[in-house]
């Protein structure tokens, strides 16, 4: 299903990006709408596939992050490494980009042991190429 997105339901979605928690109450308040109207541009954006899901971002100091930039190989189609990537211990997120690279994965874990762990699984997936992995210092939102 495609839905025509309107600026309202783009200011919708940044203040659930803003704040998922807020109330259809708040919501409609802040846009100017009723409740009910609110209640039907969620459900039709989540219909459409536009909202994925409904999360929270974290950040603990404990915790190592790392942004991993994979080269793929021929035959194997990108989306099929992506969705054995998803399925890995310790990966956050998974982007198919463009580039040099073609996928970019997120990954968590509590020391850089694990970290490598999750990267030679990485590598270790068939039709990957090589691997450039970043660790993340800080992050700014």
């Amino acid at each position: 299903m495609r839905a025509s997105i309107d600026q309202i339901d783009l200011q919708l979605l940044k203040l659930l990006k803003m704040n998922a928690r807020l109330s259809y109450a708040r919501l409609a308040e802040e846009l100017g709408i009723s409740e009910s109207a609110v209640r039907k541009r969620i459900r039709k954006l989540i219909n459409a596939g536009i909202i994925k899901r409904f999360t929270i971002e974290y950040e603990l100091t404990s915790e190592i992050r790392a942004a991993v930039l994979v080269k793929t190989k021929p035959p194997k189609p990108v989306p099929e490494i992506s969705r054995e990537i998803v399925g890995i211990e310790g990966v956050d997120i998974v982007y198919e980009v463009t580039g040099e690279n073609d996928i970019l994965v997120i990954i968590r874990g509590p020391s850089i042991e694990v970290i490598n762990r999750c990267v030679d699984k990485i590598r270790s997936v068939d039709g990957v190429a090589g691997t450039n992995t970043m660790i993340i210092m800080r992050v700014w939102t």
